[in-house]
C-alpha cells in the first residue's frame, strides 16, 4: 500500500474511534519501506502517522524520544514547565487501540504540548506561571484539552508562557514566569522567545513534540511562531473555544496551533476547532461542521487570489537598521506570490489605524475585561489554595510572595486594570469594542478587503497582530527567512535578552476576514511550498535523541 493510501485511510477514520483500519497486511517488509526516518525537527503529522501505521516505531517510542529531547535542552531553555506523567499509559492505551485496528484520526497516539493556561483535568497544574494557582484545580477537561482526548491525541505536558500571557508587567521579559523561568529562543544563544506562547513556539520548533498549542490576545501566537521558525494560526475569535483557559479578554482571547508547517497546523486547528455550550462566542461560526483545513493545502491556491500590501501598517522609518532585513524579504515574497497566480495591489492605506495609533480602545477593553473574567475563572476552581477570588487578591498575593520577582518584575498592568474601576458589564467598554471594530474592521482590514475585492492581507509577521487582534479576525504566519550574520545584537527591554541578532527568524502574515482560516491556510500552503525557508534555518541548539535510533533498535 502507497504511504499516501496508508494516511488517507487514517484521514477517514477521523469520524470516531469506532472506524477500523485494516492496514495490517501491509506491515509485512514494511521496514523496509522507510529506509530512514526524518529527523524529528523535520518530521510532518504524516511522517509520524504512516510510521507508526507500519510498525516502525510506537506512541510509548514517540513519548520515550520527545521526553528525552526534552531534557536534553530544558535546563538551557526552560521551554517545557512541566511533564504529564500519565503519558506513557495514555501512549501504550493508543498503542493497543492501534494494534486492534480502532484508531480515533490523525493524531491518534501523537504527542502535543500546550500552553500552561490550558487546564487538564488531571495530575499536571493550570498555573499562567504564577505561584498564585500551583496546586489549583479545576473541574474538569478545559475544552482544548478534551478536544485533544478525543482526536487520540497524547498531552504530553504543559509549556513556560509570559506569565499570566504577558499581562502583569511593564518591565517583565519575553517568556519569563516566575514557576517557569525564563525560556529562550534556540536559534540564537540568549534569544528572547516572544511572548506569550514562548514554551509552546520554541517547543515546536525543535521537534520536541508534533505540535503545541498556543493561546492569543495580541500576537502571542504569531510573535513567538515569527522569531521561532513556526507556522502559527491565530483563529478567529469564537473559531476554537476558551472554556477553562486563564483568560484576559473575552473579546479577544482565542487558542490556536504552532507547528512546523502549514498542513500539521491545520490538522491540529481542525481537532480543536468548534462549537461549545460552554463558551457562547463559538455560536457565532458560520458552518455547520468544522472545514476541512488540511484539505485546504493546496499547491495551487494563491493562482487568482487578490492580495493586498496595507503598508502603513509596517512604517520602518527611523527603525531601518533593526526592521530592514525583514521589509526586504517580505518584498522579494511578493515575486513569488505573483509567480504562483496572485495579483499583488500594493501600498494600500488602512485609514483607521491612523486613530487607533493613538487610542486606547484596546486598553480599555482588555482592563475591563480581565477584571471580569479572570473572577469568573477563579470562582470555577475546585481547589483555590490562596483562596484568591479578584485581580486586586491576586496583586496583593504577587507583591507579598518573594519568588514573584516583584517589585523588579512589576504589577502595573493590573494596576491600571484596577484603576479603570469597573469591569466589563459597564458600556464604556461596548464603546471602545465598538471603536476597535470601525476604526480596525470597516476603516482597516474589513473595509479594504470589501473596497478593494481582496482574498487577504499580507505583511511582515512582526507588525501584523494589532488589527486582527481588535477585531477578533485571524491570522496565518509562516516561515519567510532570518536576520543575516552580520546583524548588530539588540537587547529587549529588560535587558536581558537578544532581540534582534543573527539568525532570529521572521515570518510572513496572511491576513483575512473573521472565519476564513480554510482560505488563508491555502494561500499559505502554497507560498510556504514554493519557498520551504523553514529547514534552511538551523538553530544553535538541538536535543539529539531520533525515532531511526529505536526503528534500528527493532531491526
Amino acid at each position: 500500500m502507497a504511504l499516501a493510501k496508508v494516511f488517507g485511510l487514517l484521514v477517514l477514520a477521523a469520524l470516531g474511534c469506532n472506524r477500523s483500519l485494516s492496514a495490517s497486511a501491509d506491515r509485512v517488509g514494511s521496514r523496509a519501506v522507510v529506509a530512514e526516518f526524518p529527523p524529528l525537527i523535520e518530521a510532518t503529522l504524516e511522517d509520524l502517522v504512516t510510521a507508526l501505521e507500519m510498525g516502525l516505531f510506537t506512541s510509548v517510542d514517540l513519548v520515550t524520544a520527545y521526553t528525552s529531547r526534552i531534557m536534553e535542552v530544558n535546563d538551557t531553555l526552560k521551554m517545557v514547565a512541566e511533564l504529564n506523567p500519565d503519558a506513557m499509559a495514555i501512549a501504550a492505551e493508543a498503542d493497543a487501540q492501534r494494534a486492534s485496528g480502532h484508531v480515533c484520526g490523525p493524531l491518534h497516539g501523537i504527542p502535543v504540548l500546550i500552553k500552561n493556561n490550558i487546564a487538564t483535568n488531571d495530575s499536571m497544574s493550570n498555573t499562567a506561571g504564577s505561584y498564585a494557582l500551583v496546586g489549583a484545580k479545576v473541574p474538569g477537561d478545559s475544552t482544548m484539552a478534551a478536544k485533544l482526548r478525543k482526536a487520540g491525541a497524547i498531552i504530553l505536558g504543559k509549556t513556560n508562557l509570559s506569565q499570566w500571557a504577558n499581562y502583569r508587567s511593564t518591565n517583565t521579559s519575553n517568556g519569563w514566569s516566575a514557576a517557569g523561568g525564563q525560556t529562550q529562543g534556540a536559534y540564537y544563544p540568549g534569544q528572547d522567545p516572544s511572548g506569550s506562547s514562548s514554551g509552546s513556539g520554541v517547543s515546536s520548533s525543535l521537534g520536541l513534540a508534533f505540535a503545541a498549542l498556543g493561546s492569543e490576545t495580541d500576537g502571542s501566537i504569531v510573535s513567538p511562531s515569527n522569531v521561532n521558525n513556526l507556522v502559527g494560526i491565530k483563529p478567529t475569535v469564537g473559531l476554537t473555544s476558551r472554556y477553562l483557559v486563564i483568560p484576559i479578554s473575552e473579546h479577544q482571547d482565542t487558542v490556536g496551533p504552532m507547528a512546523r508547517n502549514v498542513k500539521d497546523a491545520a490538522y491540529l486547528l481542525s481537532a480543536i476547532a468548534g462549537t461549545d455550550a460552554n463558551d457562547n462566542y463559538t455560536s457565532a461560526m458560520p458552518f455547520e461542521e468544522v472545514p476541512d483545513y488540511a484539505g485546504a493545502c493546496d499547491y495551487f491556491a494563491l493562482g487568482g487570489k487578490r492580495i493586498g500590501v496595507p503598508r502603513n501598517l509596517f512604517d520602518i522609518t527611523g527603525y531601518e537598521g533593526q526592521y530592514g532585513p525583514i521589509v526586504a524579504a517580505f518584498n522579494a515574497s511578493l515575486d513569488v506570490l505573483r509567480a504562483a497566480g496572485a495579483t499583488v495591489v500594493d501600498n494600500i492605506y488602512l485609514e483607521g489605524y491612523d486613530t487607533l495609533a493613538t487610542a486606547n480602545f484596546e486598553n480599555v477593553v482588555l482592563q475591563a475585561d480581565f477584571v471580569t473574567n479572570l473572577a469568573a475563572y477563579l470562582a470555577k476552581l475546585t481547589v483555590n489554595p490562596h483562596n484568591i477570588t479578584n485581580l486586586a487578591e491576586l496583586q496583593e498575593f504577587t507583591q507579598s510572595f518573594p519568588l514573584e520577582e516583584w517589585p523588579s518584575r512589576d504589577t502595573e498592568i493590573w494596576q491600571e486594570a484596577l484603576d479603570l474601576g469597573f469591569g466589563n458589564e459597564k458600556p464604556d467598554v461596548w464603546s471602545n469594542y465598538t471603536a476597535n471594530q470601525y476604526y480596525g474592521g470597516l476603516l482597516g482590514i474589513t473595509g479594504a478587503m470589501h473596497n478593494l475585492s481582496l482574498d487577504a492581507l499580507v505583511m511582515p509577521t512582526t507588525f501584523s497582530s494589532y488589527l486582527p487582534a481588535i477585531i477578533g479576525s485571524p491570522i496565518v504566519t509562516v516561515p519567510l527567512g532570518a536576520y543575516p550574520a552580520n546583524t548588530t545584537v539588540i537587547p529587549n527591554q529588560r535587558g536581558n535578552l537578544v532581540d534582534t541578532g543573527p539568525n532570529v527568524p521572521f515570518g510572513l502574515a496572511f491576513l483575512g476576514e473573521h472565519f476564513s482560516e480554510e482560505k488563508l491556510i491555502g494561500m499559505a500552503y502554497a507560498f510556504e511550498e514554493r519557498t520551504k525557508v523553514r529547514n534552511s534555518i538551523k538553530p544553535y541548539i538541538r536535543p539529539q535523541t531520533e525515532m531511526v535510533d529505536f526503528i534500528k533498535a527493532r531491526k
